[in-house]
């Protein structure tokens, strides 16, 4: 028998303490073998209890969980599953922990958190193997270096990325946007999140990249330069609308059991774009997108998939390259001056 992943409740409420314990000790493959009340109690419980994953809170007494996130990645890195409420505030911190290391986050509700809980067992628990599997290699720590050279220009209004991510998408996303030209194709992406959380990822993108980041809205026009991210618990894809590309964000069954989903928007890359497209399959757990990029290439697309060294999961990915999808697997670091490189004609 295998040994059981070995968990660390971290949190300033006893109800939720309490409730993630059960959770975790329903499962058959894992324990929770303790619980602190605050990051102090933690550090202590760290050390003498050397556990595999913790899950920990954002706001609790003494030292908040990002101030205490911070520390731990310095001092002893080790899988981070952060719990926040679907608030704003909430929102911004677990962008932040993200950027830190953690690996996933669950979005507990603000109000009945019994039942709360309770429906989100089985994404919790999900996570938590996620987490016990996972690359503690930061994707933030990743170079990020700007590619240079002659203007985009026609180049750019002809084509559009198109990137898929799931479990640390947030920050490899951030990696290959951060490196684009501001005149730069247009991005869509489908980048599993959970509405609320999109908004203030869009923001965050905003302010660090040279391309303008957006969440998408439906109905408008594609534009070179910027980048649209698809709403959390929205499907996004693209339309023709006369000679232009038009954003559709639409409501819908989760398909692959997202919502949005990868395969929803590569599909209508595939069907739309054709040889205009460019797709990329970035870190993620599962096989969401993977038959859809398929279709993208054999409709002319050029795509590009995240290898397994610098990936947080490698679920998509490999299944991506499982499909036939890529025509090439790079490290996270050199995927965006390849699509410029290819863009220009550079190399093929």
């Amino acid at each position: 028998m295998l040994p059981k992943t070995r968990v660390l409740v971290v949190d300033d409420s006893a109800l939720v303490r309490s409730l993630l314990g059960e959770i975790i000790n329903r499962q058959a493959d894992m324990a929770c073998i303790g619980a602190a009340a605050d990051a102090l109690l933690a550090r202590e419980m760290i050390r003498t209890l050397n556990p595999d994953v913790i899950t920990l809170d954002v706001e609790m007494p003494h030292m908040d969980g990002i101030e205490f996130l911070s520390r731990l990645m310095r001092l002893r890195p080790m899988p981070v599953v952060m719990v926040s409420t679907l608030t704003e505030r909430g929102a911004e911190a677990t962008l932040r922990a993200l950027e830190l290391g953690a690996v996933d986050y669950v979005a507990k509700p603000a109000i009945g958190i019994s039942q709360g809980l309770e429906l989100l067992a089985e994404d919790i628990c999900a996570k938590i193997r996620i987490a016990a599997r996972a690359r503690l290699k930061r994707t933030a720590a990743a170079a990020v270096t700007r590619p240079a050279g002659a203007a985009l220009g026609r180049l750019a209004s002809e084509k559009i990325v198109f990137v898929g991510a799931s479990t640390g998408g947030t920050e490899a996303t951030r990696v290959v946007l951060a490196q684009l030209p501001a005149d730069a194709p247009a991005v869509m992406i489908a980048q599993h999140m959970p509405p609320g959380f999109t908004r203030g990822y869009a923001h965050r993108l905003d302010r660090q990249c040279r391309i303008d980041v957006s969440e998408a809205i439906d109905g408008e026009r594609v534009l070179p330069g910027h980048a649209y991210i698809a709403p959390g618990g929205q499907h996004l894809s693209v339309e023709r609308s006369g000679t232009h590309c038009v954003a559709r964000v639409h409501d819908g069954e989760p398909v692959n059991r997202h919502k949005p989903s990868v395969e929803v928007l590569f599909e209508s890359a595939a069907r739309v774009l054709g040889a205009n497209a460019l797709g990329v399959m970035l870190t993620g757990m599962g096989g969401d997108g993977a038959r859809a990029m398929r279709r993208m290439r054999d409709a002319g697309s050029w795509n590009v998939v995240q290898d397994e060294a610098s990936c947080v999961v490698f679920g998509m990915p490999r299944e991506a390259i499982a499909a036939g999808a890529a025509h090439e697997v790079l490290p996270l670091s050199a995927i965006a001056t390849r699509l410029i490189e290819r863009l220009r004609g550079a190399a093929c």
